[in-house]
């Protein structure tokens, strides 16, 4: 296992993260665990979560996962060998269970951070992040900006003011923002050096081959500023194993179980999919050791999130690892995303 350093900090994660939002939905309390022993076992030393976990988000089962994480903390007593992160959700995605205030203020930050805490059972978290903004933007499958009417008003210098009063207050270590625009990371870091506030150090966003959208201006934007990409759903939610094009059923896969997630059913996709699935054959690759060594080999990405229902999915992502893509492989992909551009944003 490769380690690269968080932007910004003195924190080593190793490339490859253990995302978890399937724990407390499609995976058990003891599922989570054997995932998270597995994964430590396997080098990898950064785990991601979120107050809002499991997805898909319920009232019932909000802050499952955290608690999973944490009772296994609890448990193992291996707090010091991992970098553990989560977010706190905010508002434009509904959730009024989570807390009554969903904009980020000094006390909605800090009463989700003190409740994170709580279920984790740990005194700090290593990466804090704003899960989505709080204004409108274009986000989950939306391609392009659209104006919409929005109430919200610049507040980033007093997020970035809270977050420091964690930072002093040893709460967290470093902050980070997700499913973030090119606009919105330039705020944030304008906001920092006028101020001489914390940076942001990451930002989580999807990127995959079947959605490099990342690419137009926030790679340039994460390469020229110094902040990481933590990318997710690199293998879309599972479409990029090749599992759905076999034929078979999958009824416990996650774009069956929960068919309100569209962003990866496209017929684009599919034929997207089917060429990707070619180009592997054709090297000696499995789909999902192209997919994700493409992610891991971009200058611009710190570590790629991966997910799964069970531990041989697992040890098939992590062992991605160690393969590298000529630039014969990384001519067709190429050619591939000319034919068919992100068609799963």
């Amino acid at each position: 296992m490769n380690y690269n350093t968080l932007p910004n900090t003195d924190l080593k994660v190793s490339e490859i993260c253990l995302g978890t939002m399937t724990f407390g939905q499609q995976n058990t309390e003891a599922d989570g665990h054997s995932q998270l022993n597995f994964a430590l076992d396997k080098g990898i030393n950064f785990i991601d979560t979120a107050e809002m976990y499991p997805v898909p988000a319920r009232e019932k089962t909000t802050g499952e996962t955290e608690r999973i994480i944490g009772s296994w903390l609890q448990k193992s007593g291996r707090r010091n060998d991992i970098v553990l992160a989560t977010k706190i959700a905010g508002p434009n995605r509904g959730m009024p269970y989570v807390r009554e205030d969903m904009a980020y203020t000094h006390e909605t930050l800090k009463l989700s951070v003190e409740k994170s805490l709580k279920r984790l059972h740990t005194d700090y978290i290593d990466l804090y992040q704003l899960h989505w903004p709080e204004r409108k933007s274009n986000m989950f499958g939306q391609r392009g900006f659209k104006i919409q009417e929005d109430a919200w008003e610049d507040n980033i210098q007093s997020v970035l003011e809270a977050l420091q009063e964690l930072i002093q207050g040893g709460k967290i270590r470093a902050i980070g923002v997700s499913n973030e625009t090119p606009w919105g990371v330039m705020r944030f870091l304008e906001e920092s050096k006028k101020h001489n506030l914390p940076r942001i150090s990451t930002i989580q966003n999807p990127y995959s081959l079947l959605n490099r959208t990342f690419e137009v201006g926030l790679s340039e934007t994460a390469y020229r500023e110094n902040v990481g990409l933590l990318a997710y759903s690199p293998l879309a939610f599972g479409t990029l194993s090749g599992k759905f094009l076999t034929g078979e059923e999958h009824p416990q896969a996650r774009l069956n179980l929960f068919p309100n997630f569209t962003r990866y059913n496209s017929q684009q996709t599919k034929e997207a999919t089917k060429l990707y699935q070619e180009t592997a054959t054709r090297f000696g690759l499995t789909l999902t050791e192209m997919s994700l060594a493409f992610i891991r080999q971009q200058q611009f990405v710190t570590a790629t999130i991966i997910g799964a229902t069970n531990l041989k999915q697992l040890e098939e992502n992590i062992n991605s690892a160690a393969t590298v893509l000529s630039e014969e492989v990384l001519k067709a992909i190429d050619e591939i995303q000319a034919i068919w551009p992100n068609p799963a944003p």
